[in-house]
């Protein structure tokens, strides 16, 4: 074991913007919102910057990140810590959820159920975590989502979350 590689220093910057007011969001439904986020005109989540992943597409009742984990997220098994993966499972059922509101309804999770089914390297690639909506009512929601590698289709992950709705 070469052990300059392991003890040599590295370091990460992480930039954000904050999220939009809401007097910003006002009148916007949430597949308006994440729309706006999607093409430039509000900013990604300042957690999707601290963790290496972004909102790529919405439509009504689906959202997709992408993410590409990267050494920075192991934990000291050398493989990337399943938080990362519970975090963009979080964010993908959530906005999937989120883009079925109406404007002035907002969503917390309140269970995230989490399947780590394969182990993820930096040199697993990028991964794309798509999550759909199966319900949303007035007071509850339910989605579902995978996490699959961009460059072999496997699946690495699938979750799925219970939310509470409510007014905003």
């Amino acid at each position: 074991m070469d052990l300059d590689q392991h003890t040599a220093n590295r370091s990460r910057t992480h930039t954000w913007s904050p999220p939009p007011t809401r007097e910003e969001a006002a009148g916007l439904s949430g597949v308006e919102f994440l729309r706006r986020i999607v093409d430039g005109r509000f900013p990604q989540a300042p957690i999707s910057s601290a963790l290496g992943f972004h909102l790529v597409e919405v439509d009504e009742g689906r959202a997709v990140f992408e993410g590409d984990p990267g050494d920075h997220l192991y934990n000291p098994m050398g493989s990337v810590h399943g938080g990362f993966l519970a975090t963009l499972l979080d964010s993908a059922l959530g906005c999937a959820v989120m883009t079925m509101l109406p404007p002035e309804r907002g969503y917390t999770t309140v269970q995230l159920g989490v399947h780590l089914v394969r182990g993820v390297t930096a040199s697993t690639g990028p991964l794309r975590c798509e999550g759909t909506a199966v319900h949303v009512g007035r007071t509850v929601a339910t989605a579902e989502a995978r996490v699959v590698g961009v460059a072999d289709g496997r699946l690495y992950a699938h979750g799925t979350t219970t939310c509470a709705v409510f007014a905003r």
